[in-house]
């Protein structure tokens, strides 16, 4: 009982505990963190547009790449291990600069062979900006850190949106060859190209300096989510290559792209803490049920005597049938039988002799077993009997069992 009581403490302080840990986290700040992260929640993540990709590109096939681009475009060109030839889009939202020197130029190759690479950044890659002749400024948000942000075809569009908790402006200042197409604008002093395309040997790069437009946040703000469907309008409908924000330091395998990730559940405050429950819960029960636990003994319930219902179920057969006969036949032999387990005397002559050594090994008065036993001889040879005799056999018989 004791360790009842304990057990329950124990669930009930870590309830509490549960409890008040949840509040408090509800009332901490919001993280404003720019993570661009496709599995986070957070106002800055991408969970919502990473989610949606595969509605927006409708039978196509979405990959997501946990490993730098070089690695992973090398091993499935023609030449390389992969499980297939990557074909199709490349996508990658902020956090460009994490993309190495030689993927740079895996990327470029890959583009170069007649494929199409979309990245929005605040800064790319150098080795990209100065293959590609760019130079990007920065210029400080206008009032209420608001940007405006509009396309060249359609500047009244409804497609345009704003961004606010902007601090700075980003734009293109530099593009060293009339072949690029500007798509797009922020306003600034004036307008400045925010949204590039750079055709690039057979393939095609666009270049976008606005990656909040993707998070969670402005995609659920009013009708913001619409400026991204402006933006993807632009891009061909083909399989995905999405860059994830996770990344393996190990070269390129076949498990690129992964199923689950319990690193992201465990940032889900709930799913954390009802996962540390149930661990603490599974070891408060390893610990207090361990020891083997004898097993409930199991109730036998003793065997009835029937010894008096038999005899009055038999008895009743013979008062039924009136067979005295039988019963005195049975009585006689019974006894005869008692008195040669018991007393190892030959029964087959009953005379004189034979009670005279029946009295003395059963210490029972010469009288008394003359009378019963001459009762026994003379019954044997009766041809019909009555209840009497039966009576009276029982009687002389029960006197030589009480002496």
């Amino acid at each position: 009982m004791k360790r009842v009581y304990l057990i329950g403490s124990v669930i009930i302080a870590l309830v509490i505990l549960l409890a008040r840990s949840c509040h408090f986290s509800y009332e901490k700040t919001i993280d404003w963190d720019e993570s661009f992260n496709e599995k986070s929640n957070k106002p800055y993540g991408l969970s919502v547009f990473y989610k949606e990709l595969g509605t927006l590109f409708k039978d196509k096939k979405i990959r997501t790449l946990y490993y730098q681009p070089d690695s992973y475009f090398y091993a499935n060109s023609e030449d390389g291990y992969g499980d297939h030839v990557a074909q199709g889009l490349y996508m990658k939202i902020g956090n460009s600069k994490a993309i190495s020197y030689e993927s740079v130029y895996e990327l470029l190759y890959f583009v170069a062979d007649g494929n199409t690479a979309f990245i929005s950044d605040y800064y790319f890659p150098t080795r990209l900006t100065d293959t590609l002749g760019l130079k990007i400024q920065s210029h400080s948000a206008k009032k209420d850190s608001i940007s405006k942000l509009s396309f060249s075809g359609y500047p009244d569009s409804t497609n345009n949106t704003v961004i606010d908790r902007s601090a700075k402006d980003f734009y293109f200042d530099k593009m060293d060859s009339l072949d690029y197409e500007v798509l797009g604008y922020v306003e600034t002093e004036a307008k400045q190209p925010n949204f590039i395309k750079i055709p690039f040997e057979k393939g095609t790069i666009f270049l976008h300096l606005q990656p909040k437009v993707f998070t969670n946040y402005h995609l659920l703000k009013e009708e913001r989510y619409q400026y991204v469907e402006g933006i993807l309008s632009y891009l061909p409908s083909e399989d995905i290559y999405f860059d994830s924000y996770y990344k393996y330091q190990t070269p390129y395998s076949s498990e690129v792209e992964r199923k689950s990730d319990l690193g992201w559940f465990l940032e889900q405050r709930a799913f954390r803490w009802a996962w540390y429950l149930a661990l603490l819960l599974a070891l408060l029960f390893v610990i207090f049920t361990a020891k083997r636990r004898q097993r409930v003994v199991a109730i036998v319930k003793p065997l009835e005597n029937t010894t008096v219902a038999f005899v009055k179920t038999i008895s009743n057969l013979y008062f039924e049938t009136q067979d005295h006969k039988n019963i005195i036949d049975k009585k006689s032999t019974y006894f005869l039988e008692r008195i040669r387990n018991q007393y190892h005397l030959d029964t087959t002559t009953l005379d004189d002799d034979f009670i005279e050594r029946l009295s003395l090994k059963s210490g029972v008065k010469k009288e008394t077993v003359k009378t019963l036993i001459n009762y026994i001889a003379w019954l044997r040879n009766k041809r019909q009997y009555f209840e009497s005799n039966l009576i009276q056999l029982n009687k002389y018989m029960e006197a030589f069992y009480s002496e």
